[in-house]
């Protein structure tokens, strides 16, 4: 129903139904990408650790907390040149988007397994504390190079994810400091670990970054 005789109002209507396509592929990317790469890491991790990798209530944290971020990509904002055009499904390209990304996520906690237990030679609380916190961190800065085409420092996220983003990170790294540490059985890590899962986290985004621009270039979609 058209309120005044303005044909710009389907323009506008054509434009936020391409938006909340983009945002909404924006998601399947990334819990799709997230859910394989977690679900390789820990059936792998579980052939050569005499432990659980993480408790089933740290499971669940983990997953709550990297799914905070990802409930705002609804309202965030999109490239210009993914409205330009219409876009459809096509599940063969989310399908190797998947595997390209999760298996990039899985190879980062690998190294973090290796960094953890042939460097550090860390305790089992230890272990499950810093690969909490890797892959918390990481899946929640990947949000930000998954969303967009671009490389992701010249597209600005909306205020609410970038918010989401930043505030999951902070109670990620204070979690094991606080009282509520040891609900969770986690354990303080000193300034070498997180030092180290630093590195890890910053070169999984750079591999994150230049696998983006050679999926693209290579498939379409």
């Amino acid at each position: 129903v058209l309120l005044k005789m303005d044909l710009g109002v389907l323009v506008n209507g054509v434009r936020e139904g391409r938006v909340t396509f983009a945002n909404t592929l924006k998601y399947v990317f990334m819990a799709t990408s997230a859910n394989f790469g977690n679900m390789f890491s820990m059936a792998g991790a579980s052939l050569f650790l005499s432990f659980l990798p993480l408790l089933p209530k740290q499971i669940l944290l983990t997953n709550l907390m990297t799914d905070l971020p990802e409930m705002t990509i609804a309202g965030d904002s999109v490239d210009p040149e993914m409205v330009e055009k219409p876009k459809r499904w096509d599940i063969r390209f989310i399908r190797n988007f998947m595997a390209t990304f999760g298996l990039v996520s899985s190879l980062f906690d690998y190294m973090t397994f290796g960094v953890l237990l042939l460097i550090f030679h860390a305790t089992t609380d230890q272990f499950r504390t810093g690969w909490f916190i890797e892959s918390v961190v990481s899946a929640t800065l990947i949000i930000l190079v998954i969303r967009t085409r671009r490389p992701f420092l010249l597209s600005r996220p909306g205020k609410y994810l970038a918010l989401a983003v930043f505030l999951v990170i902070c109670a990620t790294l204070y979690l094991p400091y606080s009282r509520l540490a040891g609900l969770f059985n986690f354990h303080p890590l000193p300034p070498s670990f997180l030092i180290a899962l630093g590195v890890i986290v910053v070169l999984y985004v750079i591999t994150a970054e230049a696998a983006k621009r050679i999926f693209y270039r290579r498939v379409r979609g």
